[in-house]
């Protein structure tokens, strides 16, 4: 507890809002921009940060997703129901990001010293604040069933709205978390129910891909009744932010930030082209 205390009260935080940035905001724009901030912030550099972002209408696949036995045939069906698909170079599985997600980033410093969970725990202590108000009812425990199952889901009543994952990069830690804040968790992932389906057709392969139910996935407004946006989510956080800080500094990408982003951005887009590349082949 202690730990995560440490890192979640930092004397300043920095904030960055892209969640307003459109439709052109790419994905892989946003994981190298949270390598950059990790190696920034890992190098005290940068005070801890907090990111926002939302992408448009985007399937997020992790490398076991590039392996699927006909991933050519499944990512043309997920460009056929009109959604861009990017490789990312990490773990996980497929995730899906529209208007109604809002994916928060926690960028720490001193990774080499601070355990992997405390890192996820942070993030679950933070989202349990932030909503508060609204319940007392979440729990993070792995929804099997749901897609990018993982230990730190977070559910309530055994119905999953959000997903965190982590990156280090050097002595950076990025913990990243998606929100269905708004719309039909169930139609997403009925989606990539159907993107497996396709991309399996029945034929057996060692990895376990998940056997998506998509009863197990909602909304943040369809589990609690509410009417909230990204926005008021956004402000929700500003708000513990400063709460839970003595400033708050917003400033994007400067120096060698920039060129630490650049870097990682062209990296991106070599290593996805050559994962759907191969996809093609």
């Amino acid at each position: 507890m202690k730990k995560t205390q440490n890192l979640l009260h930092p004397h300043t935080y920095r904030f960055i809002d892209q969640s307003n940035m459109g439709p052109t905001f790419s994905a892989l724009q946003s994981f190298a921009i949270d390598d950059a901030l990790a190696i920034s912030v890992g190098e005290h550099k940068s005070p801890t940060t907090a990111r926002l972002w939302v992408h448009h209408n985007t399937i997020v696949l992790g490398i076991p997703d590039a392996r699927l036995p006909y991933i050519a045939e499944a990512i043309a069906y997920l460009k056929e129901e009109e959604y861009q698909v990017v490789v990312r170079n990490s773990g996980g599985l497929a995730v899906v990001l529209d208007e109604g997600v809002l994916n928060l980033s926690l960028i720490f410093p001193d990774a080499k010293e601070v355990n992997i969970h405390d890192g996820y725990e942070a993030m679950v202590e933070f989202i349990n604040h932030l909503f508060a108000d609204l319940t007392d009812q979440i729990e993070a425990y792995e929804i099997t069933q749901s897609y990018c199952p993982g230990t730190y889901d977070l559910s309530i009543g055994g119905k999953k709205f959000a997903g965190i994952s982590q990156r280090r990069v050097k002595r950076g830690s990025a913990v990243q978390i998606y929100l269905d804040v708004s719309g039909s968790g169930a139609e997403r992932a009925a989606l990539l129910k159907n993107f497996y389906k396709v991309g399996l057709n029945n034929e057996p392969t060692r990895f376990q891909y998940p056997t998506i139910d998509p009863s197990v996935m909602a909304s943040l407004n369809e589990l609690l009744g509410a009417n909230l946006t990204v926005e008021n989510v956004r402000n929700r956080i500003l708000y513990q932010l400063n709460d839970w800080s003595d400033q708050i500094i917003a400033n994007s990408l400067e120096g060698e930030e920039i060129d630490n982003f650049t870097k990682r951005f062209e990296q991106m887009i070599v290593r996805n082209k050559k994962a759907l590349e191969q996809i093609n082949e």
